[in-house]
């Protein structure tokens, strides 16, 4: 888990984190069947304001082992994390190593490591 300053509007800090899973679902379908409902049920209120303070925030970075949104690889909130679960992964923008990535990151971004977040 991750600390990280709001992007894009002021508003408290956000928690960050990576999980990898396997499913049967499309993305469409994991969308509307699985995040849509957990995002709802944390009391996620969707807005105009993209960027906006909100409960949760759950998005899909890589989708069968293909990026979702090459928007995201200078972000240090998803690539810090992701690094941790997939170091292996190449980033698709500058071709490194996603470690190599994180870890350039982490020297201008300021990230803290939370420990004990979850229990």
């Amino acid at each position: 888990m991750w600390e990280s300053e709001p992007v894009g509007s002021e508003g408290p800090n956000y928690l960050n984190t990576c999980i990898q899973f396997k499913s049967t679902f499309g993305m469409a379908e994991l969308k509307e069947q699985v995040i849509r409902p957990i995002e709802a049920q944390l009391g996620r209120e969707r807005t105009s304001d993209k960027y906006g303070p909100r409960t949760i925030d759950i998005d899909i970075v890589l989708f069968d082992g293909e990026h979702v949104n090459a928007d995201i690889w200078g972000e240090a909130y998803v690539v810090i994390p992701l690094a941790e679960i997939y170091p292996e992964y190449q980033n698709p923008v500058t071709a490194e190593k996603i470690v190599q990535t994180a870890t350039r990151l982490r020297r201008t971004v300021w990230l803290e490591k939370r420990q004990g977040v979850l229990g």
